[in-house]
């Protein structure tokens, strides 16, 4: 590669944003080369400089060939099913062709640089992503202020300082590696950890001796694991852990100083490809349990080894339509469950009789949905979601309240961590002002200690949220947060971002982003909706919002911003829709049944074609959320949603910006190729249909800085652009 090529792109940087000159030399000297080119190609491709919502500028052209199959009876089009080979050449060549076209589009948006500048204040910030204790020790994942992805730290108690163990910036020349913290021993001498490249899900496993310092030789090679449930034994001799294979799921035993590739099966050998294997051990060691979920469905089995006695594998639980997470304490087995309790209950049995019939009811449905349960300290932390806000609660051993855990204010705790012996539970706080914070709560004391994050950001100190309700289609009552200033004026001007997800059994609480915030602080409106098909209420709140349920999930967004413009809010040509993943589902299906109600909408890494959707990576484990194409009543549903499959060529459709990359294991990236072809193609709006794909990209949002901010700002402004930018 030619060197010089860094030191062209820096002037033709500067020299397009000469008041912006400090910042471009900050980025230029602080992040990736590749950043900087992407960068470079953003600014130089295209001389438009208009603030017009539309563009005459032609997308590249995309063959059309005509492929039909017939299903159950109905004849299925896929016209652009060619694009599904991703390393076919002329698939490479259309790819490359969008990523001009986008960047000659975006690229000299008169916002772009201001945008590009909040966005890094945004981004640099200390950012901690995991915190554990162990012995006295805080390892602590973060990204600190200054650097492009996160490291690993170890800090001896509250106060002490943080030392770096582990730094990841010296593994790829473009930071697109990065580490993830799994789990420490009991005594906090071993650590396990991941190496992820780009954004895919396979990673590869690797221990470090936290005394020594240096890694050790045992390295799990790149798989797609469940990394999130490894646990190491005690002594920190074993680990744990589950690995997909084409066949199906499979936990298998390491031992320190061996060969993985002798690693012993311990369970899945019958379990098919749609199936997910989780893992957890006692802190004893004594105990492992295995839970086995049938895809992402609501049912799990739970099986019980005794590791003392090396006996086999025995179920527990088996064949009961419910979920069941189990934790074995005390000699106790405490088991989470919405059997026969809808928004969830915690029981309980001796760890000598586990079967079902021994089972009582510790701590019984109580207000707001139960989300996990911890037990640590001798105690059981629950972690509820009461109106989409998370609520910690502490019981004893015997279901006796004792008392909440204070939390800052409305907000969410995603990761919660802590051992049954130690009286230190530590756990992460945000919300749409506050940016991802770690505290270190003491059970003895009742005292929260803030482990890692910073402070409200001043652009963001005069944000309101306010939590409404509004009917949907069938006169459900659906609640939706909305973030502003104080100062707004609701005379149905302002621009607003309404984002959604609704599937999953995964509640949308408020958290804080870097877009959103960047958002906030221009004075856009922010607003999110708890539609069905999440946890938010419990087990029925999901299901009414999947299966033949789904259309409930575009009904309910839909009355969203139905309200939101009846109530003063804003208008159609100001309003915006985002979705990630499912929610990039979402928001396509809504643009093709209401394409007169939003100006742009953006799909990050979405799903889309609903008809071919099962035939991609991991897709077989959502038959259950979504249904197959091989049922016929089934796939009259899907069929009959599918965004894909129902873009209508004249149709006025709004501005869209589909997001994803080669990096994205998990949803094919081929679903938005195929439906950027197909809008571009179709829209009469004259309104731009994007495509941003990074060849690195994916979906388990691990970016660094640089990268962040490249794709944060395009997204941002596109919205200006299409909302109608005044700064």
């Amino acid at each position: 590669m030619n060197r010089t090529l860094p030191f062209f792109f820096y002037r033709e940087l500067t020299s397009c944003f000469p008041r912006e000159a400090h910042v471009m030399k900050h980025l230029f000297f602080q992040y990736s080369f590749r950043a900087v080119v992407y960068l470079a190609i953003l600014v130089s491709l295209t001389a438009l400089a208009s603030s017009a919502q539309t563009t005459s500028i032609a997308p590249p052209p995309t063959a059309i060939e005509p492929k039909q199959e017939t299903i159950h009876g109905v004849v299925v089009s896929d016209p652009y099913q060619w694009l599904e080979d991703s390393s076919s050449t002329r698939t490479r060549a259309w790819i490359e062709a969008q990523q001009n076209y986008t960047a000659s589009l975006l690229g000299r948006r008169p916002e772009i640089a201001n945008v590009r500048k909040d966005v890094f204040d945004l981004v640099n910030l200390e950012q901690a992503e995991r915190v554990l204790f162990r012995n006295g020790r805080y390892y602590i994942l973060k990204k600190a202020a200054g650097q492009e992805i996160a490291s690993l730290y170890v800090r001896n108690g509250e106060s002490g300082k943080d030392d770096l163990l582990i730094d990841p910036s010296g593994w790829s020349p473009d930071h697109s590696d990065t580490i993830e913290l799994l789990d420490a021993s009991r005594d906090g001498k071993l650590i396990a950890y991941s190496v992820r490249h780009g954004g895919r899900d396979q990673t590869s496993i690797h221990f470090y001796d936290a005394d020594r310092r240096r890694d050790l030789p045992d390295v799990l090679p790149e798989a797609r694991y469940i990394e999130w449930a490894m646990p190491l034994s005690p002594d920190g001799q074993r680990a744990f852990y589950v690995k997909i294979e084409d066949a199906g799921p499979r936990l298998y035993e390491h031992r320190l100083g061996t060969q993985p590739a002798r690693d012993p099966l311990l369970f899945g050998s019958d379990m098919g490809p749609q199936m997910i294997l989780l893992s957890s051990l006692s802190e004893d060691g004594a105990t492992l349990l295995i839970h086995a979920l049938q895809g992402a469905s609501d049912v799990s089995d739970v099986y019980l080894k005794d590791l003392r006695t090396n006996s086999p594998v025995k179920p527990i639980v088996k064949g009961i339509a419910a979920t069941f997470l189990a934790v074995a304490e005390g000699n106790r087995l405490y088991i989470q469950t919405n059997w026969q309790a809808p928004q969830g209950r915690i029981m309980v049995t001796d760890l000598q009789h586990p079967e079902v019939d021994h089972w009582r009811t510790v701590i019984p449905e109580g207000p707001g949905t139960l989300g996990s349960f911890h037990a640590v300290g001798g105690k059981l932390l629950l972690n509820y979601s009461r109106n989409a806000q998370s609520e910690l609660r502490l019981f004893d051993v015997d279901g006796k309240p004792l008392g909440p855990i204070a939390l800052p204010g409305p907000g969410s705790v995603t990761v919660i961590d802590g051992q049954w012996s130690l009286p230190i539970v530590c756990f992460s706080y945000s919300s749409f002002q506050v940016p991802t914070t770690f505290y270190s709560y003491s059970l003895d004391s009742a005292k929260n200690f803030a482990i890692s994050g910073p402070k409200i950001p001043p652009g963001l100190e005069d944000v309101v949220t306010e939590q409404v309700w509004y009917s949907s289609k069938d006169g459900t009552r659906v609640p939706m947060f909305i973030a502003h200033k104080k100062s707004l004026a609701k005379d149905g001007n302002a621009r607003v971002l309404l984002y959604g997800y609704g599937g999953f059994n995964w509640g949308q609480l408020p958290t804080f982003s870097a877009e959103e915030a960047a958002w906030l602080e221009r004075g856009g409106v922010y607003a999110v909706a708890n539609i069905r098909g999440g946890n938010e209420f419990g087990e029925a709140w999901h299901k009414a919002g999947s299966l033949a349920n789904k259309q409930n999930v575009f009904d309910d967004f839909i009355a969203a911003a139905q309200w939101l413009c009846a109530n003063g809010y804003t208008k159609p040509n100001h309003l915006a829709i985002q979705g990630l993943s499912n929610g990039g589902l979402l928001v396509t299906a809504v643009i093709t049944q209401r394409p007169d109600l939003f100006a742009a909408a953006i799909g990050r890494y979405p799903l889309i074609d609903m008809v071919r959707y099962e035939r991609f990576s991991i897709a077989r484990w959502w038959v259950p959320e979504y249904g197959s194409v091989s049922d016929v009543e089934q796939f009259k549903i899907l069929y009959s949603y599918s965004p894909y499959h129902h873009v209508q060529k004249g149709t006025k459709y709004p501005a869209v910006l589909l997001i994803t990359g080669d990096g994205d294991t998990r949803v094919d990236p081929s679903h938005a190729r195929k439906m950027t072809a197909m809008l571009q193609n179709a829209t009469a709006s004259q309104r731009p249909v994007l495509l941003l794909y990074d060849n690195k990209s994916g979906h388990s949002g691990k970016l660094s800085t640089g990268a962040e901010v490249e794709q944060t700002a395009a997204e941002l402004a596109f919205l200006l652009w299409q909302l109608g930018a005044t700064q």
